[in-house]
């Protein structure tokens, strides 16, 4: 097998979107059914911090919502623009840092999902973010936070694989996380993607850390704002 390629998962959106489009009608019917369970208001306005590929942004607004999204990854944007110019759904997209962010317009559903909140590696940004997105909800609106929570005793590294298919090329994601530090908060993620077809065969390993969050921890920050 040859040296997979060192890069960031987020340059290369057409293969992290294989992998993660698969299950997006079925999240934005949670979405939907998390707003009209708990939220008091009566609007149809999104908005999705880090929006990656725009898959959830373009399903929504599919569904007759206002949706925005931001994401500071250029490439994802674009990739994300591009699918909303082939579906012909408007909605609306732009460069923003989820820890520093104000809108226009406050709107009536929010949601960051698969853990992107972890990669705010401080309390201050992880604060800031909640802040943000508190301002941006108008009373009754409701945000639904996706994050996996630490076990601070494991010892060894936990693993997540998928494979999806799409246009003849098959798309595998191998995602190793280690053993969390309880004392930084932190834990290492090593993420490969491989790619094969009939004609390519392309590996590519991305590396950071997220931070870790227990219950109690998530509790704990959502209380302090």
């Amino acid at each position: 097998m040859p040296e997979p390629i060192a890069i960031d998962w987020y340059d290369v959106p057409r293969l992290y979107d294989v992998v993660f489009d698969v299950g997006t009608a079925q999240e934005a019917d949670f979405l939907e059914a998390a707003a009209q369970k708990y939220g008091t208001s009566d609007g149809r306005r999104v908005l999705e911090p880090a929006c990656g590929t725009g898959r959830l942004v373009a399903e929504l607004a599919r569904r007759g919502w206002t949706a925005r999204g931001f994401d500071r990854n250029r490439n994802m944007l674009a990739y994300a623009r591009k699918r909303l110019a082939t579906t012909g759904v408007r909605a609306s997209l732009a460069v923003g840092d989820m820890a520093r962010f104000e809108v226009a317009r406050p709107f009536d559903l929010a949601h960051c999902l698969v853990s992107t909140f972890k990669y705010l590696l401080d309390e201050d940004s992880a604060r800031s973010h909640l802040e943000c997105v508190a301002r941006a909800l108008r009373p009754g609106g409701i945000y639904v936070l996706g994050l996996h929570l630490t076990d601070y005793g494991r010892m060894v590294d936990e693993r997540e694989r998928w494979v999806e298919q799409r246009g003849g090329s098959t798309v595998t994601s191998d995602m190793h996380v280690g053993p969390p530090d309880r004392r930084t908060r932190l834990e290492p993620v090593r993420n490969r993607l491989t790619e094969k077809s009939a004609r390519v065969e392309r590996h590519y390993e991305s590396r950071w850390d997220f931070r870790t969050y227990s219950a109690r921890e998530v509790e704990a920050l959502i209380r302090s704002v």
